[in-house]
């Protein structure tokens, strides 16, 4: 799913024709409604990793052409931390903007109250709608209609490395108490860090956040959260583990960073969720791939917390060839396609029915992250979500890297998120 809310991936964009027919730059009118035969093009906005999840997509958009001959799909693989601003740009003028986005969780129901996403609901589109799991389907809703269709869901947890948690003779921390008690002994029998914690990301915060009981916003009450006592100490909490040696960080390009630090086995543990096994599995260091063990985020003062994320996919509402659209969004998101994802990307399926499936009720991976999949934290599906973490990151990084301390980096963030809420409390 994700490399991060605020990642800086270099630009990777690959538009290649994936069927022999069509042609023309962007979306080309279908003949659906004529002829009763999509044909045209649709062109695709995949957010995925580079270099691993993005081959099994391309390809996946590929065999769509196989049952559409006449429709040639423009897939473009666009850096995860650009597609939203990048998104609104095109849509804003009318120029560039994809038949079918990608979009994270929190991006749909922002660009829906822009209009500009087309309604789904009586399309093609949500084909046995009934199937999608419930936490997933929440984040496809505004205003009463659906504008979007699950793809992936996902959560958080603590990958570890079996081989250096054997070697320092450590089990597994439960409470933040003993990841730094873990990590102090890893680094007395091995020399090497416990911890990467990535600071780049207000995303990787909010574990920690909910662990101590705390939230951005609460949207039920229309309050601001993230500035009162748990939010404080959630920030306390990050810097003490940054401070104690327990963990160690980087203010720029955290993810490449952190997947570097742990693949080499330069550190015993990460954060991270689903969309980092396949890049995981291609370090040295877990070559065997049982080496990687993975488990629940430590738990803080008020219990275990892991934020719920996801991306969904979602048609542009100006698109030329909305039938073909519908028709591809839901061909990427049944459950045959769900199933080969879940097969060689260890991603979990938004459908009820394809848990059943035998490659994916054997995949560890999946089998792990479903029950945490179930007990996470959904975030608020407001416009505004997605634009929260900007103000977030900015305090979490200073407060980590020393720049201003957690009570005045709650301050702010909150200060923050008042402008943005205006009628907030």
């Amino acid at each position: 799913m994700r490399r991060g809310i605020a990642a800086t991936a270099l630009v990777a964009a690959l538009g290649v024709s994936l069927a022999a027919c069509g042609s023309g730059d962007g979306s080309t009118g279908g003949g659906s409604k004529g002829s009763g035969e999509l044909s045209g093009t649709v062109t695709w906005w995949d957010t995925s990793t580079v270099g691993s999840e993005d081959k099994v997509f391309k390809k996946l958009a590929e065999d769509f052409t196989k049952k559409h001959p006449k429709v040639t799909v423009k897939y473009v693989n666009v850096p995860f931390g650009d597609a939203q601003n990048k998104f609104k740009n095109a849509a804003q003028s009318g120029s560039g903007a994809p038949d079918v986005i990608r979009s994270e969780v929190a991006w749909t129901p922002d660009f829906a109250n822009l209009g500009y996403l087309a309604p789904l609901d009586g399309t093609a589109a949500l084909k046995d709608q009934d199937d999608f799991l419930k936490q997933a389907a929440a984040s496809t809703k505004y205003d009463g209609k659906t504008y979007a269709v699950p793809q992936v869901i996902d959560s958080m947890g603590v990958f570890y490395n079996k081989k250096i948690f054997k070697e320092a003779g450590v089990e597994v921390p439960k409470t933040i108490d003993e990841l730094k008690s873990v990590s102090a002994k890893i680094k007395q029998k091995t020399g090497k860090t416990g911890l990467y914690l990535r600071g780049d990301d207000a995303y990787w915060f909010l574990s920690f956040l909910y662990g101590e009981g705390g939230d951005m916003v609460n949207a039920e009450t229309k309050t601001v959260s993230i500035d009162n006592p748990a939010g404080v100490k959630a920030f306390k909490t990050v810097k003490d583990l940054v401070d104690s040696g327990a963990a160690k960080t980087d203010a720029t390009d955290g993810w490449n960073n952190m997947q570097t630090a742990f693949k080499d086995g330069k550190v015993a543990m990460m954060i991270n969720g689903p969309w980092a096994v396949a890049d995981t599995y291609a370090g040295k260091e877990f070559a065997d791939k049982a080496n990687l063990g993975i488990a629940p985020v430590p738990a803080g003062s008020a219990g275990q917390g892991a934020p719920q994320g996801g991306h969904n996919l979602a048609v542009y509402a100006g698109s030329k060839n909305l039938d073909a659209s519908y028709a591809f969004v839901e061909y990427m998101s049944s459950p045959e396609v769900q199933t080969q994802v879940a097969k060689e990307l260890s991603l979990l399926p938004t459908r009820s029915s394809v848990y059943g499936k035998s490659d994916v009720a054997m995949n560890e991976m999946i089998t792990f992250f479903k029950p945490v999949v179930d007990k996470a934290v959904e975030r608020p599906w407001i416009p505004e979500g997605g634009s929260l973490f900007a103000p977030l990151v900015t305090e979490y990084t200073k407060v980590l890297t020393n720049q201003t301390t957690p009570e005045q980096g709650a301050k702010t963030a909150g200060e923050s998120y008042r402008k943005l809420l205006k009628d907030w409390k």
